[in-house]
């Protein structure tokens, strides 16, 4: 059993070190910043009132449904993150650089834990492209109310308000640590490179927390007052935002953010540890 499962890893590492995958990868980095910067310009939208679309991830795919040259980048899109799915799968299978000590579980299940991103995020880019997408934060909404009829669903979507706030501080740590510096191959960039990368990277990490953290409490106060209507993910999250006095200016701080974050996906094409 050990042999096998040792022959199945190595058969993963090998898999996971061919070109083709590592050029599928770079252009899913392309196609993730695409989505970072379309949901930027959203965000941008919702802050000062000049948006109908959903606040968030869906919604900003969406906005490329309109003609066919946006359907196209839309499958695009949906490929480049497959390509993502793939080799984040196998990172998780086998670890970044092959088989490792009890030391990285940890990053591989956030490895798996993209993978399951990634896919979403194309199964959404083709259900839009065949027509059959329907509105993500309506959908969270609808469960959510769902799940607190129930008994003790209230507390079940509270933990999971608990846990998506976690995210946010998670993403937000990451970025002001700047521990997404030890996937990238800093060594190669010139300084000027260097320097800009770093600072797209605490900046987009930084912004995708807070976003993430407010759309936890909101999840948690949904489960509190028994309001699923703030049971909508992002796209309460910056609608939340936008109805306050600082809110738009705090918001479009966010959306730039979430731009940098965008470039960073860019800068990640090309020298992200593949």
């Amino acid at each position: 059993m050990s042999s096998a499962s040792t022959h199945v890893k190595a058969s993963a590492s090998r898999a996971a070190d061919s070109k083709p995958l590592e050029y599928l990868a770079r252009g899913g980095f392309v196609a993730y910043g695409v989505i970072h910067l379309l949901f930027a310009w959203l965000a941008l939208q919702v802050a000062f009132g000049h948006s109908g679309r959903e606040g968030d991830q869906n919604g900003a795919l969406q906005t490329l449904a309109g003609n066919a040259f946006g359907k196209v980048l839309l499958v695009v899109i949906a490929v480049g993150m497959v390509g993502l799915a793939i080799w984040q799968g196998f990172e998780a299978a086998v670890g970044e650089s092959g088989p490792r000590d009890k030391a990285a579980i940890a990053e591989r299940v956030i490895s798996g834990i993209r993978a399951i991103v990634y896919l979403w995020l194309a199964w959404t880019a083709i259900k839009i492209v065949t027509g059959a997408n329907s509105s993500s934060a309506a959908k969270s909404q609808s469960k959510s109310s769902s799940v607190m009829a129930h008994s003790g669903g209230r507390w079940l979507i509270g933990l999971v308000g608990l846990v998506i706030l976690g995210v946010g501080i998670g993403l937000a740590v990451y970025g002001v640590l700047k521990k997404f510096e030890k996937h990238l191959k800093m060594q190669e960039m010139r300084p000027s490179v260097r320097k800009s990368t770093r600072r797209l990277g605490m900046a987009g990490y930084s912004a995708k927390g807070v976003a993430y953290a407010i759309a936890g409490v909101l999840v948690v106060v949904a489960a509190v007052k028994y309001d699923p209507n703030k049971a909508r993910g992002l796209d309460a999250a910056l609608k939340t935002l936008a109805g306050h006095s600082y809110g738009p200016w705090l918001l479009a701080l966010i959306a730039l953010g979430f731009a940098a974050f965008g470039v960073f996906c860019f800068s990640q094409a090309k020298y992200r540890k593949v």
